[in-house]
């Protein structure tokens, strides 16, 4: 094997869509105005008191200039076309250009928590219904995790390696460290790294509640009448994650490409962290969790006092949420954790599931450039967590060089990423 060129990687352009806004621009823009994106399902119908998710508003795959009515028929596993339509967006915000140089070394990594899910419903309802010719041909394409992004890459025109790192909800962070790691080691010069979920079916939604990961609302939960206040991570209140649709994608170049092709660099990724925990398949191992986020600071070759901000992955849940500070503590000691700013975006957009961590890269980089760290929604303090500071409410003029995002998965996956700005 080749020894690695151990080159520098450079976030040069993000994309997402997320239950705030069905792409960048209207969701940064709801965001920094500290909205929130939830209400009652209206994609399906359940019968459940964790009826409150966050859909993608003004969602329409038939209104894309790339897709007809056909494709969007045959491609029913939503998370297809969104994948594609993010993937074009993030490429156009880099200005990077495929052509006969730049194709062959374009890597495309999008995670899923979920994969197909939607289109293996149809796919049942259909043989229960109308019997078992009427099951579409195009059913397993829809259910293969690397099918969105060879769908991108057939709109698009690279021809790199494409996969799907499958970490169930730090699927997107893993993407982003095997794709930095790729143009790191000369494997490519560019990729396509994130994340995308479209998990919004009532088996999915029933099956959520029924192992009390999401929040139920009765009436006399403060989401009961106002739906966006159902997702409030490191409040005293918090019951429980909100489920939502939503997708993420960044495109990463190496260092020399960024002259070469006239590119803006965003940010650097600088450091990955990533462990398993085997301990449970849904409750965190502390350890493990911890050792994540060292490697990430170890990998970047900075200090825990370095980190200005960190993006956490804080889902709303009782147990989880604690756990997260704790974590933070053990590595940066309670006293310094108390001057760094820690916020969810998860109580803007619930849990994106394989998406977030890409979604949560993408704005935490985006408030980086601006100067601006998005706040913690819905926050009402948890006297267990006095001593941390949540960003609560309002979104925080803030200078900062270095974040870590944070992101933890079902089945005791973690993984880490730390951005500098430049």
């Amino acid at each position: 094997m080749k020894p690695p060129k151990n080159r520098r990687v450079f976030v040069i352009g993000y994309s997402v869509a997320t239950p705030l806004g069905a792409n960048f621009e209207k969701t940064w823009e709801r965001a920094v105005k500290g909205e929130s994106g939830f209400r009652k399902v209206t994609k399906c119908r359940v019968n459940s008191l964790s009826n409150v998710v966050g859909e993608i508003p003004d969602w329409d795959p038939s209104a894309l200039d790339f897709v007809d009515r056909k494709e969007v028929y045959n491609w029913n596993a939503e998370f297809v076309i969104l994948t594609m339509a993010l993937c074009k967006a993030a490429l156009e915000r880099s200005g990077l250009e495929m052509d006969r140089e730049t194709a062959p070394r374009t890597a495309c990594l999008i995670g899923s928590a979920l994969n197909g899910v939607d289109a293996f419903r149809i796919a049942m309802d259909n043989y229960l219904n109308k019997g078992p010719f009427k099951i579409s041909p195009y059913l397993l394409p829809n259910l293969c995790a690397n099918l969105p992004a060879g769908k991108a890459g057939m709109l698009l025109g690279f021809t790199g390696p494409i996969f799907s790192p499958q970490g169930a909800c730090a699927s997107g962070n893993h993407a982003i460290g095997l794709g930095a790691r790729m143009i790191r080691d000369g494997d490519c010069d560019f990729v396509l790294a994130g994340g995308v979920d479209t998990c919004l079916t009532p088996e999915i939604i029933h099956g959520f509640a029924n192992m009390n990961a999401t929040i139920k609302i009765v009436e006399q939960d403060r989401a009961y009448h106002d739906p966006s206040q159902a997702s409030r991570p490191f409040s005293v209140d918090r019951k429980g994650m909100v489920l939502s649709e939503g997708g993420g994608v960044l495109a990463l170049a190496a260092e020399e490409m960024i002259s070469v092709y006239g590119l803006d660099p965003k940010a650097e990724v600088m450091g990955v962290g990533w462990t398993s925990d085997a301990h449970h398949f849904t409750l965190p191992n502390p350890g493990t969790i911890i050792r994540a986020i060292q490697e990430a600071v170890d990998d970047a070759r900075i200090t825990p006092g370095d980190i200005q901000y960190v993006n956490a992955h804080g889902t709303s849940t009782p147990k989880g949420d604690k756990m997260e500070i704790d974590c933070l503590k053990a590595v940066f000691g309670a006293r310094r954790l108390e001057k760094t700013p820690i916020s969810s975006n998860k109580s803007q957009i619930g849990h994106t599931l394989g998406a977030s961590a890409a979604i949560e890269a993408a704005l935490g980089v985006e408030g980086m450039r601006r100067g601006l760290i998005l706040p913690t929604v819905n926050h009402i303090p948890d006297p267990e967590l006095a001593d941390v500071d949540v960003v609560p409410n309002a979104a925080r003029k803030q200078s900062y060089e270095f974040f870590i995002s944070n992101a933890f998965g079902f089945g005791g996956t973690n993984c880490c990423v730390i951005f500098r700005g430049v």
